[in-house]
């Protein structure tokens, strides 16, 4: 299957972003783990990673209702929480489908448990690293095994017994984090955890609202063992998806385009600040706080963009939207070096190799580094048709191509879109983007 994107006349109307993916897991997973209640979560993802999410919490006995949304928000939830000790031993393999967050924050979850429980996913989750948890958890107390030397899944926990320890994070990685917080709030004793840079907090804004003894410390998290509160959430739009939208606003010759409700987290607007840096036209309109999450609604206009650098601090803050930011470099005057992004390399798909290939396939100057990217812009973008590599983000960073570009763009096996936005097409369909 395909589809074959070119360019509107004009660009202009309002969108509304799916609930944050980030938010919805965690929402989902701390209350099933809460003992004071039912909770009520709005606006949930409707993607296929934090649908992976919902069924492996079933799976472990956690019992939640789900209704459609109304009125172009996502979906309804009820989570009736167990407690922290009250998952019971699943009967069958826990498929995480292509959820590296479902794989990485459940490995915090079922460490140290006592039951035996496996956890496996998709051909494209199986081959990315999960060495990273399993480790520290060991370190911990948990019993897990898994395949090339306990660092890719399918992983087993066999149980075990956890302690507090004090851990420096070698990666700025919010899913590491949460897995470590997840399973230090049972374990004997504190956990520290001692971060070089930041990286995005909603595991620690939701544990305030929780009632978790969490305090940070400069850049450390030192938690103690704590139960969880049940609270209800209603999920902001997803600022990942947004992301799409704002580049094709700043980079389209006719465009004006309103985001509605959209999560700008400080540990999340890194795609914000470098559009910004490039020059764009972006405003944020009625910023407000929506249970803790500080949202607006972002409105992007045609922009005269320019190359810049991006490097160091921002790079965790805004690692999910370096495709998209790369059709940015395209258009934009000069160039546009990205450094410190090596965990491109190993996401859904190499997403800088990926990058490259459709970049120089539809004439743009462009070269890979071991941790980034040197584009060269001010190019028109030409058409071709180019492979999604059954990644969800890079599918549609090649719509939003298709959006600025000179020529059509067909996209091949474009569906995989619907793990983390499964109404994207529609809504360039919407725009007047899709021709086929």
């Amino acid at each position: 299957m395909s589809v074959t994107i070119a360019r509107p006349r004009s660009l202009r109307g309002e969108i509304i972003a799916p609930g944050d993916k980030s938010v919805s897991h965690r929402a989902i997973m701390f209350n099933a783990l809460s003992n004071t209640g039912t909770a009520t979560v709005t606006n949930f993802s409707p993607g296929a990673d934090c649908t992976s999410t919902v069924e492996i919490m079933r799976a472990l006995g956690v019992e939640i209702t789900r209704e459609p949304g109304k009125n172009g928000m996502g979906d309804s939830l009820t989570v009736k929480g167990v407690g922290l000790n009250g998952l019971t031993e699943p009967i069958d393999i826990l498929d995480a489908g292509n959820s590296g967050t479902t794989t990485r924050l459940m490995s915090g979850i079922l460490a140290g448990r006592d039951m035996l429980a496996i956890l496996t996913g998709d051909d494209s989750l199986k081959s990315r690293p999960m060495g990273r948890v399993v480790a520290p958890l060991t370190n911990m107390g948990a019993v897990i095994t898994g395949r090339a030397d306990n660092t890719l899944a399918p992983l087993v926990f066999h149980g075990g017994s956890l302690h507090g320890s004090t851990y420096t994070m070698p990666v700025a990685s919010a899913q590491l984090k949460s897995c470590l917080l997840l399973a230090g709030l049972r374990a004997n004793g504190t956990t520290t955890l001692n971060q070089s840079t930041e990286s995005r907090d909603h595991t620690e804004r939701m544990f305030s609202a929780m009632g978790v003894n969490l305090q940070k410390v400069g850049l450390s998290l030192v938690l103690e063992p704590s139960e969880l509160e049940t609270v209800d959430v209603e999920i902001p739009g997803d600022i990942s998806s947004a992301a799409f939208w704002m580049v094709a606003g700043v980079c389209h010759p006719d465009a004006e385009l309103l985001i509605r409700n959209v999560g700008i987290n400080p540990t999340r607007a890194g795609i914000i600040t470098a559009l910004k840096m490039m020059g764009a036209d972006l405003t944020l309109v009625d910023e407000r706080e929506v249970a803790g999450e500080p949202v607006a609604d972002i409105l992007v206009k045609t922009s005269q963009l320019r190359g810049i650098e991006l490097a160091g601090d921002i790079i965790p803050l805004l690692i999910d939207e370096i495709p998209v930011i790369a059709v940015a470099a395209a258009i934009a005057e000069g160039e546009t070096i990205i450094r410190d992004a090596e965990e491109l390399r190993v996401k859904e798909s190499d997403r800088i190799h990926a990058s490259i290939t459709w970049m120089n396939g539809a004439g743009i100057e462009a070269v890979g580094t071991p941790d980034g990217m040197i584009v060269s812009g001010g190019n028109s973008i030409g058409g071709g048709h180019f492979q999604s590599y059954d990644d969800h983000r890079l599918a549609m960073s090649l719509g939003v191509a298709g959006l600025v570009s000179t020529e059509p763009i067909t996209i091949l096996d474009p569906d995989v879109a619907g793990i983390s936005y499964p109404n994207f097409w529609k809504s360039i369909e919407n725009l007047g983007g899709l021709v086929g």
